[in-house]
C-alpha cells in the first residue's frame, strides 16, 4: 500500500492537505515512471536511500544536485558574463546573481579554469550593484586563484559566500531581494536540467525523479516569496511560479509505505525510490515554461 505525497507534506508542514482517499474516477493514470529497486520485495527497504530536498537551496546547493545527473558539458547554455553590465535594475541584478552562481557551479563540476573565475568575478561585479560588500566575493576568489587545485574547497568557499550574501540582504531589510536571488537560481538550474539530461524521446528514470520532486522546492519556494508582497517584482514572479505550479499538480509522487525518513534539519526527505504519474507532455510543459520565464529573467 502506498501513501500519496500529500500526507507527507502535511508532516513536514508545507502543505495543509488532507491523505484522505479520492473519490474513484474514471481513466486513473497508473504510475509509468518508477525508481523503487527491483529488490525492494515484501515490504522490504533497501539500504541505500535517495535524496528529496524540499527546502530552498542556495544556487551553490542546488549544483550538488547535478553531479548526480551527469549534466554534460555545454557553455553556450549558460547566461554569458557578458551581459552582466545590462543589468541596471536591483531586481534583474538579484535574479542574475542567482542565474550566475547556478552557472558557476555548473562549469566548477568540469574543473577549475579561467571561464569559472571570469564567473566569480562576474558575481562579485553584478552582486555590487545590491550593495554586497566586496569581502564576500573577493576573498573566495583570491582563495581559489592561490589554490587552484582543490574543486571541493571552491564549492565551499562559494558556498559561504552565497550564505554570507544572503544574510547581509536579510539584515539590512532586504528579504525581497534576496528571494529573488534564491528565485533566480532554481530556475537556472532548472533550466539547465530540462535542456541537458532531459530528453523526452529516452526519458531517463533518475532525471525524471529530479525533475518531478522540485514541485516540492518550488512550493517552499513560493511560500518563502508570499511573505515579500509588498515588492511589485516579488508580486510577479510569484504569480509566474504559480502557473509553472500547476504543471506539477497534475500529477503525484507516491512513497512506499514505512520507507520514508525525514531530515528537518537539511530538509531532505530520505526513501528508497518512488512512483509518478507525471507524463512526457506534462514534463516537456514544464521545460518549455522554465526556458520562456528562464529567457525574460535573462533578458535585460
Amino acid at each position: 500500500m502506498k501513501c500519496p505525497v500529500a500526507y507527507l507534506i502535511i508532516i513536514i508542514t508545507i502543505l495543509s492537505v488532507s491523505c484522505r482517499p479520492k473519490e474513484p474516477v474514471k481513466d486513473i493514470f497508473t504510475p509509468v515512471f518508477s525508481t523503487i529497486r527491483s529488490d525492494s520485495t515484501n515490504g522490504d527497504i533497501p539500504a541505500g536511500k535517495n535524496e528529496t530536498y524540499y527546502g530552498v537551496l542556495t544556487p551553490v546547493e542546488i549544483c550538488v544536485i547535478f553531479d548526480r545527473l551527469a549534466v554534460p558539458y555545454d557553455k553556450t547554455i549558460l547566461n554569458p558574463v557578458s551581459n552582466q553590465d545590462r543589468y541596471l535594475s536591483t531586481a534583474k541584478a538579484a535574479i542574475n546573481t542567482g542565474i550566475y552562481g547556478v552557472d558557476f557551479g555548473y562549469l566548477k563540476m568540469f574543473g577549475i579554469g579561467q571561464d569559472v573565475i571570469d564567473y566569480m568575478f562576474t558575481i562579485r561585479e553584478i552582486s555590487n550593484k545590491l550593495g554586497i560588500p566586496d569581502r564576500m566575493i573577493l576573498e573566495p576568489i583570491r582563495k581559489v586563484q592561490n589554490n587552484m587545485s582543490d574543486p571541493d574547497s571552491l564549492t565551499t568557499l562559494m558556498q559561504e559566500a552565497y550564505t554570507d550574501i544572503e544574510n547581509h540582504l536579510r539584515e539590512n531589510g532586504r528579504e525581497s531581494t534576496a528571494g529573488l536571488m534564491i528565485m533566480g537560481g532554481w530556475v537556472e538550474a532548472m533550466y539547465i536540467a530540462t535542456q541537458l539530461v532531459y530528453d523526452s524521446d529516452n526519458p531517463d528514470v533518475e532525471v525524471i525523479q529530479k525533475i518531478a520532486e522540485q514541485k516540492y522546492t518550488l512550493t517552499s519556494l513560493l511560500s518563502f516569496m508570499k511573505n515579500y508582497y509588498d515588492d511589485p517584482i516579488v508580486v510577479y514572479y510569484t504569480k509566474k511560479l504559480k502557473y509553472l505550479q500547476n504543471y506539477f499538480d497534475t500529477f503525484d509522487i507516491y512513497f512506499m509505505k514505512g520507507d520514508l525518513e525525514i531530515d528537518t534539519v537539511r530538509q531532505v526527505l530520505l526513501s528508497s525510490g518512488t512512483k509518478m504519474t507525471v507524463t512526457i507532455e506534462t514534463l516537456d510543459e514544464i521545460r518549455d515554461y522554465i526556458a520562456s520565464l528562464r529567457t525574460e529573467m535573462v533578458t535585460p
